[in-house]
């Protein structure tokens, strides 16, 4: 359990309370507008009305007392580069911001960010990989173009052992995982398991590594 500030509760800042709350974070909500944190109020740890744009305000909160602070403001560059800026002069101790538009990440990083999140490229990045294939059912990204996929099964490897089907070999991807048809799931599974054709397959790979696959097995 963490300790986490947001502030600004747009969209995307009320699904990531909602979210860090099933994991029973901490979580104190900051926005100046009262409507935007009537349906939280009762459930996170604590609330405040106020504009994070001023210095006294994220004084008052002791800021350098959050495991992390998130900066959910969009919509406004100039507001969330001062607000990202001033917790960081107010001993934040990690800092992460929203932001809109790649040109925006370097001006956040040099100005106190930690780390910059751009929630509508995530979004993008995941529906292309999903909609591009039937048979690529998720994934997770990891950073450096490498990524966990959950996908069904080519063809050539059901009825094989994963040894026997030569995986990690022929097509540089490592099953992690196998989740079959009745849900019962078999976390990193010995090379002698046999693969079904109603098998989900958790793989690690590259997405250079990935693409190949799934044109391949398209054509299957």
């Amino acid at each position: 359990m963490k300790s986490m500030l947001i502030v600004g509760l747009g969209d995307f800042g009320h699904y990531l309370c909602r979210e860090l709350m099933q994991f029973k974070n901490e979580i104190m909500i900051i926005d100046k507008d009262e409507t935007a944190l009537e349906d939280l109020t009762g459930l996170v740890t604590s609330s405040l009305i106020g504009d994070c744009t001023r210095e006294s305000v994220l004084r008052s909160i002791g800021v350098q007392n959050f495991d992390i602070c998130f900066v959910c403001i969009s919509g406004n560059f100039q507001a969330n580069l001062e607000i990202t800026s001033l917790l960081k002069d107010l001993g934040a101790k990690y800092v992460v911001s929203q932001v809109r538009s790649e040109s925006h990440s370097k001006f956040l990083l040099r100005n106190g960010a930690d780390e910059v999140i751009h929630p509508n490229k995530v979004s993008a990045k995941r529906a292309a990989v999903n909609y591009s294939s039937d048979r690529v059912l998720d994934y997770l990204d990891l950073g450096d173009g490498y990524s966990i996929y959950e996908i069904a099964p080519m063809k050539e490897w059901i009825g094989k052992s994963i040894i026997d089907s030569d995986i990690r070999a022929r097509y540089d991807m490592y099953i992690i995982g196998i989740v079959s048809s009745d849900e019962v799931s078999n976390y990193m599974p010995s090379p002698q398991t046999v693969i079904e054709a109603s098998d989900h397959l958790m793989v690690l790979a590259h997405e250079s590594t990935m693409a190949k696959v799934i044109a391949k097995r398209d054509k299957d």
